[in-house]
C-alpha cells in the first residue's frame, strides 16, 4: 500500500475494545472478496501479468490494487 493510501480500518471491530488484536484490515478483506473473480479472469488470460510474474502473483497483486481503490473511494463519502 502506499504513503497516500486511505485510512485501512479493522474489517471487524472489536466493539468491547477487550484487547489489543483488531483483525485483518479493511484492505485484507476487500482484496480477499476479489481473489474468487480474479482467478476466474486467470482462465481467460486476462490479469495483466508481468514479466517474470506468475498467475498466482498477478492474482494477489490485482486484488491489492482493486482494495486500494475501495479504500481509495470509500473515502471520498
Amino acid at each position: 500500500m502506499s504513503a497516500r493510501a486511505p485510512h485501512n480500518p479493522p474489517a471487524f471491530p472489536n466493539k468491547a475494545g477487550i484487547g489489543l488484536y483488531a483483525g485483518m484490515t479493511l484492505r485484507d478483506w476487500f482484496a480477499g472478496q476479489a481473489i474468487a473473480p480474479l482467478a476466474t479472469l486467470a482462465g481467460n488470460g486476462d490479469l495483466g501479468v508481468q514479466e517474470g510474474e506468475t498467475n498466482g502473483a498477478a492474482i494477489v497483486r490485482n486484488a491489492y490494487e482493486l482494495a486500494d481503490l475501495m479504500l481509495a473511494e470509500r473515502s471520498k463519502a
